[in-house]
């Protein structure tokens, strides 16, 4: 399985962007998506997570109803659309994957990683 991040991007306080992750392989559907961020000189944190079924999210309290994380099983990707953006995300953003469990916070829970996005709030 591979992952592909894009979307990232410079944006002032208070706007938006959406980030965009497609994954090879024609069992997208089956699989766990998550995103988790790391900040220069801090540790990797989680973000959102999404479930197979689309019927379990998972929000991490920073991002609660600023963040958005949605996923096209027919378009074997997942998006995670940022609203009201503060400086304190600016981050590299990286999607995940999960094969079997649903332990969405748990970096280690993930089987595989895409090579991040820069996403960059300016004040």
């Amino acid at each position: 399985v591979q992952l592909q991040a894009s979307g990232g991007g410079l944006v002032q306080a208070g706007g938006s962007l959406r980030l965009s992750c497609g994954a090879s392989g024609r069992t997208f559907s089956r699989y766990i998506m998550g995103w988790f961020r790391q900040a220069p000189g801090k540790e990797r944190e989680f973000v959102a997570a999404i479930s197979r079924s689309i019927a379990i999210i998972d929000y991490a309290d920073s991002v609660k109803g600023r963040f958005t994380i949605s996923r096209d099983n027919a378009k074997n990707t997942v998006y995670l659309q940022m609203n009201s953006l503060k400086p304190e995300d600016t981050a590299v953003y990286y999607c995940a994957l999960d094969l079997d469990s649903w332990a969405p916070r748990a970096g280690s829970a993930y089987h595989y990683w895409g090579q991040g996005t820069q996403v960059t709030v300016s004040s």
